[in-house]
């Protein structure tokens, strides 16, 4: 079993900056590949970015250039620098972890989930 906890969300006015943090515990952090999805009410989660457990990443063309996802796998951690948000990043984020090394971007290829933080980008 692997438990996830997400902070870091909050309100920002477009333009700004958060930065999200997942801190698991329960097994080994280390070779579970990481991955932070959203969802906007109304709609579907969306994969958002993915770490392997090598540290190669992948994310969704709507955020690339803007955020950046990353792991310390000394503090069991994977954190998501959002930059230059704009108010359709507006969603609650979910951090996530596979039993596997690789990530996917589809939501039912991860096992373990966080309870997610609402970050709301206001124009």
């Amino acid at each position: 079993q692997v438990q996830l906890v997400e902070s870091g969300g909050g309100l920002v006015q477009a333009g700004g900056s958060l930065r999200l943090s997942c801190v698991a515990s329960g097994r080994t952090f280390s070779r579970n590949a990481m991955g932070w999805f959203r969802q906007a009410p109304g709609k579907e989660r969306e994969f958002v970015a993915g770490i392997s457990w090598s540290g190669s990443t992948a994310y969704t063309d709507p955020v690339k250039g803007r955020f950046t996802i990353s792991r310390d796998n000394a503090k069991n951690t994977v954190y998501l620098q959002m930059n230059s948000l704009k108010p359709e990043d507006t969603a609650v984020y979910y951090c996530a972890a596979r039993s596997t090394s690789g990530y996917a971007t589809t939501p039912a290829l991860y096992q373990y989930w966080g309870q997610g933080t609402q970050v709301t980008v206001s124009s």
